[in-house]
């Protein structure tokens, strides 16, 4: 991705979530210039990975399929007596049009909210530690409400509604082309990127940039030692 394009990216979001009355902790408007004389005392950040992320999954398609997220809080599953929080906490955002491809978690258990903006899609299946996918019926939760659908089904959230998303469930996202952007958050248990994503496709988890322009805020893995 052009460092242009997640620059736009990162103020879409942020407008997005001031229209629908979301704040950010400081952090959120931290430039590369501060990140320089920022030190050890905020090393939860930088080991655990919060802030910025902006995502293609590595295919150079954003516009159809991609990612914008900001990581408020996390554990650290590698090292657990520093970080022992069991849960995380994201805010999310998808452009009208736009696909966040189909995965799993294996040990993940999450909430995701429609927090405003659009109709979220959501198609689910059940997996299977290899990472197959079944074509057997998926039992989902949703605001208290638990019931079965069947393989491949579409559930629709509105705003203010949510669904809870269990281990092996696998899961994609999908915004109408008409409606707008939406904002999700995101509540979970302890996040691991790097080992507990099951992608049904093979693909990547960070964009390679092109620095075309001056960074407006740093991504969660670009910032600086202390």
């Amino acid at each position: 991705m052009k460092r242009s394009r997640i620059n736009e990216v990162i103020k879409d979001m942020d407008n997005l979530r001031k229209e629908h009355g979301f704040e950010l902790p400081p952090f959120a408007d931290w430039t590369a210039e501060d990140w320089q004389s920022i030190g050890h005392e905020y090393d939860e950040i930088r080991e655990n990975q919060l802030g910025w992320d902006i995502t293609d999954y590595g295919l150079g398609q954003f516009e159809k399929i991609g990612l914008a997220l900001f990581t408020i809080r996390n554990g650290n599953q590698k090292m657990p007596e520093k970080y022992p929080k069991p849960y995380a906490e994201k805010l999310l955002m998808l452009y009208p049009g736009q696909v966040a491809p189909m995965h799993f978690h294996w040990n993940k258990m999450e909430d995701i909210i429609n927090r405003g903006g659009n109709d979220l899609h959501i198609t689910v299946y059940n997996g299977e530690k290899d990472g197959s996918m079944l074509d057997t019926d998926v039992t989902i939760y949703t605001d208290g409400k638990t019931e079965t659908v069947s393989a491949g089904a579409t559930v629709i959230l509105t705003p203010g509604e949510s669904i809870t998303l269990m281990p092996y469930t696998y899961h994609e996202f999908t915004v109408p082309e008409t409606g707008g952007a939406i904002l999700l958050g995101e509540i979970s248990m302890c996040n691991d990127d790097e080992n507990d994503n099951c992608f049904y496709e093979k693909m990547g988890r960070f964009p390679a940039i092109e620095e075309d322009e001056k960074a407006y805020r740093l991504l969660c893995n670009e910032y600086p030692e202390a």
